[in-house]
């Protein structure tokens, strides 16, 4: 029983540290756009169409969503 009130803060407060430096959320969708020539790593949002440059190995840990202007 004492080992169970240590594994269950231990599973939460490793979830909350994995998840605290990401804004993603289930509707970013970043794929990897290997037709975009030049420097770094190009990445699209499947949902929203946000576009992102990184270096190689490198992936996106931030939503764009928002920031992308609304198409007429």
């Amino acid at each position: 029983m004492p080992l169970l009130l240590l594994i269950i803060p231990a599973i939460f407060i490793y979830m909350w540290l994995s998840r605290r430096n990401s804004t993603l959320t289930r509707t970013c969708r970043w794929r990897e756009d290997r037709a975009a020539a030049g420097e770094g790593m190009g990445w699209r949002c499947a949902a929203c169409g946000a576009e992102m440059r990184l270096a190689p190995g490198k992936t996106p840990r931030d939503c764009l969503r928002g920031s992308v202007p609304a198409a007429d």
